[in-house]
């Protein structure tokens, strides 16, 4: 960047961010880093203290200070940033739900603020890759700062095209991976408070999901391929036991068996069984059709109140991003609707006719605690859920999350499906997997070995050249100008009775056809030759060959190989014959 565009740009920047204010001192200077650097002193009105403004344009790129707010910021003793900032985002971090789990915001208050904040340079010249700089193609934008400017520049905030900005700002929620939270919470709302503009509302780190006690990795070959599980079991269930079994913001751990059984018994237990239960009982005793029927009981009225009360616990758990909870909480009224099949022995009440409005009412209850749960559901099985509302005689329509008050729905059409989840062996399940498992960690043990191996091959020295060094003597520009080398088409080519080295190759140069004898007939066989385009020397002498028989006019391009062998290289369909080589 021009220094003094640089230095320009510093002063301008200072002068209207503090209006009013009496320059005492102006310095241009280079730091310790030999960076070049700007240095004001300037008084508020009414202020008994100056205000030190400073800013260095290092060698990696633009100091961050260059769009801090307000320029009210310097250097201690120790080279670290003073001011406002670090103050307020400690504040931001441990006096508000900002950032959450709490877990994280000790990490970055202790990792990152109390330490100090460093300069961040905002460009990088160690790449090209990025948005340039408009004032200096050699820097593009560092890429943390494009790729949280996104977040509102894709909304429209600074351009003329679209206007979701003011819809869609301030974001209600970042949700982002753990080891990308210093970005999020601590560059991100300095670049919005320097722009004068609001903060997300809350920023979310989930954490890793683990296996065999530590990360993924594939080096180690302690992966999961997800598309093989969503393929063996469904979408649904993988997505399930992901957000059921693992505390949200925390890292998770990952076993086949905790996978299994969790499908075993929520979805294929619970969930599954219900459904198919109450659908076999509705075809069986009313051929399908059920209605809400008067009379309701004590033990009616504690599965009426728990499908109500559901909702509100969902969105609850959901607003606190306790997404485990509210997955029990729609489970604990599966399970207890399941409870109330037994407790309500619908097949007992089919023996006696007496019992048959009973009998409607309990089965209507058993409906229509499957319907809200399945409405609640569709959020976390999107596969599942509309598959549960056809098997109840509803359509998609039927996901609608201002019906699930309990009676919403007043009478069931059914129809019997196939299982949601099916039971699955465990014992051979696991077996299988392992097996799997096994397979590829062998095939990362092998992929590892061979890159070790290719590693020390590269690292090796070299073994001694066997290429022959000797030099011709030294000749002068003028002199290699010279010799006239082309791209000739060889047209034919045969051994020579004569001789057991010598080839004989017919060749056209763009002009004629002249006759080449080369010594490569140990290495090419003449059909391996006939119709490639090489190249030749075209200005050599003519030279009488083999007692006067043959006369050899040029030269073919031929380089020895380290095993003693000949390569001779071609030129493609795309290069015209005759064409001078340079």
């Amino acid at each position: 960047m021009d220094a003094n565009r640089y230095f320009t740009a510093m002063h301008n920047a200072m002068s209207s961010r503090l209006p009013g204010a009496q320059l005492l001192a102006a310095v241009r200077l280079q730091d310790l880093c030999g960076n070049d650097a700007y240095l004001e002193v300037r008084r508020m009105p009414g202020e008994p203290c100056a205000t030190v403004c400073y800013s260095t344009m290092g060698r990696r790129g633009l100091n961050f200070q260059l769009f801090r707010k307000g320029w009210m910021l310097c250097h201690n003793e120790s080279g670290q940033l003073t001011g406002q900032f670090p103050a307020k985002a400690e504040s931001l971090l441990e006096d508000t739900d900002f950032l959450e789990p709490r877990s994280r915001v000790n990490e970055m208050v202790n990792n990152f603020i109390k330490p100090g904040l460093e300069d961040l340079c905002v460009s990088r010249t160690s790449f090209s890759w990025g948005i340039p700089v408009d004032f200096d193609p050699k820097h593009v934008v560092y890429v943390w700062v494009d790729a949280l400017s996104n977040y509102i520049s894709a909304l429209g905030y600074g351009n003329d095209t679209y206007h979701d900005y003011d819809k869609f700002w301030p974001a209600d929620l970042h949700m982002v991976g753990k080891e990308i939270l210093r970005f999020h919470t601590i560059l991100w709302p300095a670049m919005l408070m320097a722009l004068d503009l609001p903060l997300p509302k809350r920023v979310f780190g989930h954490g890793w999901l683990l296996m065999n006690g530590g990360k993924m990795s594939k080096s180690v070959g302690n992966v999961v391929d997800p598309v093989i599980l969503c393929d063996r079991y469904g979408v649904d269930a993988i997505r399930y036991f992901l957000l059921r079994e693992i505390p949200f913001g925390n890292d998770g751990m990952f076993t086949n068996e905790a996978l299994i059984n969790r499908i075993n018994s929520d979805l294929a237990n619970d969930l599954g069984n219900l459904l198919s239960r109450t659908v076999a009982m509705c075809e069986k005793y009313f051929g399908g059709t059920v209605h809400n029927v008067a009379g309701t009981e004590a033990i009616d009225t504690e599965l009426e109140t728990m499908v109500n009360e559901l909702t509100a616990k969902v969105t609850a758990d959901m607003d606190d991003l306790t997404i485990p909870q509210a997955l029990m909480e729609i489970f604990a009224v599966i399970q207890r609707a399941n409870k109330y099949i037994d407790e309500t022995a619908p097949w007992a009440l089919a023996k006696d006719e007496a019992n048959k409005q009973r009998l409607e009412s309990v089965l209507y209850h058993l409906c229509e605690a499957l319907r809200v749960c399945g409405i609640l559901l569709n959020a976390y099985l999107p596969t599942t859920a509309p598959k549960m509302m056809e098997q109840l005689g509803l359509d998609a329509s039927a996901l609608d999350l201002t019906k699930t008050t309990y009676g919403a729905q007043q009478t069931y059409t059914v129809h019997k499906g196939e299982a949601l989840f099916p039971r699955i062996d465990v014992a051979k399940e696991i077996a299988h997997l392992k097996e799997e498992d096994e397979k590829r960690k062998a095939a990362a043990a092998a992929a590892n070995k061979a890159k070790e191996e290719a590693e020390k091959k590269a690292a090796a020295p070299a073994e001694e050249s066997t290429v022959d060094f000797t030099h011709e003597e030294e000749i002068d520009f003028d002199t290699f100008c010279k010799v006239e080398l082309r791209v000739a088409e060889v047209r034919a080519c045969e051994n020579l009775k004569e001789s057991k080295k010598l080839l004989h190759l017919t060749v056209f140069d763009g002009e004629r056809e002249r006759c080449i004898l080369s010594g490569i007939a140990k290495w090419f066989k003449p059909e391996d030759l006939i119709g490639k385009k090489l190249g030749i020397v075209c200005n050599l002498a003519p030279r009488p060959m083999l007692n006067g028989k043959y006369v050899s006019e040029g030269m073919i391009f031929a380089a020895d190989t380290a095993d003693g062998g000949c390569s001779i290289a071609f030129y493609g369909d795309d290069t015209p014959v005759g064409s001078r080589i340079h």
